[in-house]
C-alpha cells in the first residue's frame, strides 16, 4: 500500500513538473519581441524559441561572460548582432551566455532521448555515445549558425534594395534637391526593411549633431558589406573633394547595377553544376528504371 502511494505521488510530481514546463514554454512562445528603431517606431523581431526560453537565465552567467579576457569576443559578437539587426534585442553578453546554455539544456534533453531510444533499439545503442556527442556539438553551434543566417538574409535584402534607393537619390539630386532631403523622401516612400532601417538610423545620427561623413562611416561599419562600403566611401570622398554628389550617385548606380547583372550571370552559370547532383541521385535512376526495366525483365525471362 505504501509503495503504491509513493508511486502515485511520484507520478503526480512528474506530471506537475511536465505541466509547469509546458505552460512556461507556451507562455514564452506567445510572447512577441520588438526592437525600437531610430525614429521611435517598434518593429517585431522574433528570436528562436529556445533563445526566448533560456534568455531569463542568462544573467546567472554574467560573471563569466563579462570577464575582461572576453572583451574582444564581446566586441566581435556585438558587431555581428548589429549587422543582423538584433543589437537592440540581444546583447553580446546574453548571446555568449546562450552559447553555453543552449548545448547544456538542449543537449541534456538530447542525451536523455538518446538513452531512451537506445534501450529500445540495439542499433542505436551501439552508436549512442556518438549520437549524443554529435547532438551536443550541433546545439553548441546552433546560435552561431542562426546569427550568420540572419546576417546573410539582412545583407541580401540590403543588396537587393540599395540600387533602387541610389536611383531615387540620383533623380532627387539631379532635380535640384539636396542630398539629405532626397534621402528623407526616399525613406518616407519606402516600406520598412533593413535598408530603410539603417538609413533612418543614419538620418537620426545627423539630426543629433553627427557630421554626414561620420554617419556614413557608421553606416558602412554597421552593415559591413561591400556594396554599402563602396557607396558610403564614395559619398565621403565626394564630400571631401567637393565633387558633385549627383555625378557620384550616377556612377555608383551604374556600377551597382552592373555588379548585380554579373552576380545574376554567375549564379546562372553555377546552376547546371548544382543541378547535376540531384539529377544523378534522383532523376537518372528513375529514367533508367523506366527505360531499362522492361528490357532487363524480358532478358531475364528468356534466360530462365
Amino acid at each position: 500500500m505504501t509503495l503504491t502511494l509513493l508511486k502515485g505521488l511520484a507520478i503526480l510530481c512528474w506530471s506537475l513538473c511536465a505541466a509547469g514546463i509546458a505552460f512556461y514554454c507556451l507562455q514564452i512562445s506567445r510572447q512577441i519581441t520588438y526592437v525600437t528603431l531610430a525614429d521611435g517606431r517598434r518593429e517585431e523581431r522574433t528570436l528562436p524559441l529556445i533563445f526566448r526560453l533560456l534568455l531569463p537565465f542568462t544573467p546567472n552567467l554574467r560573471a563569466f561572460t563579462a570577464q575582461p579576457r572576453l572583451r574582444r569576443k564581446r566586441e566581435e559578437v556585438q558587431r555581428q548582432l548589429v549587422s543582423a539587426g538584433f543589437d537592440g534585442l540581444l546583447s553580446s553578453e546574453e548571446f555568449l551566455a546562450l552559447r553555453i546554455l543552449v548545448p547544456l539544456v538542449a543537449g541534456a534533453f538530447w542525451v536523455l532521448g538518446t538513452i531512451g531510444v537506445a534501450r529500445i533499439d540495439e542499433t542505436v545503442r551501439e552508436y549512442a555515445l556518438l549520437i549524443a556527442l554529435l547532438g551536443i556539438c550541433l546545439f553548441y553551434l546552433q546560435p552561431v549558425f542562426w546569427l550568420r543566417r540572419c546576417i546573410k538574409l539582412r545583407h541580401l535584402s540590403i543588396q537587393r534594395a540599395l540600387p533602387f534607393v541610389i536611383d531615387l537619390l540620383t533623380l532627387s539630386v539631379e532635380a535640384g534637391i539636396d542630398f539629405m532631403s532626397g534621402l528623407q523622401r526616399a525613406v518616407e516612400r519606402r516600406k520598412m526593411d533593413p535598408l530603410t532601417e539603417e538609413l533612418i538610423r543614419m538620418i537620426h545620427e545627423i539630426q543629433l549633431g553627427a557630421s554626414r561623413r561620420t554617419a556614413l562611416r557608421n553606416l558602412a561599419q554597421r552593415v559591413n558589406m561591400p556594396d554599402m562600403r563602396s557607396f558610403a566611401h564614395a559619398l565621403i570622398q565626394a564630400d571631401e573633394l567637393g565633387v558633385s554628389i549627383g555625378v557620384i550617385l550616377r556612377i555608383q548606380s551604374d556600377q551597382m547595377r552592373q555588379r548585380r547583372f554579373d552576380r545574376a550571370e554567375r549564379l546562372a552559370n553555377e546552376a547546371p553544376v548544382k543541378m547535376l547532383g540531384p539529377l544523378m541521385l534522383f532523376i537518372f535512376p528513375a529514367v533508367f528504371i523506366v527505360l531499362l526495366g522492361p528490357i532487363l525483365a524480358r532478358v531475364a525471362g528468356n534466360l530462365l
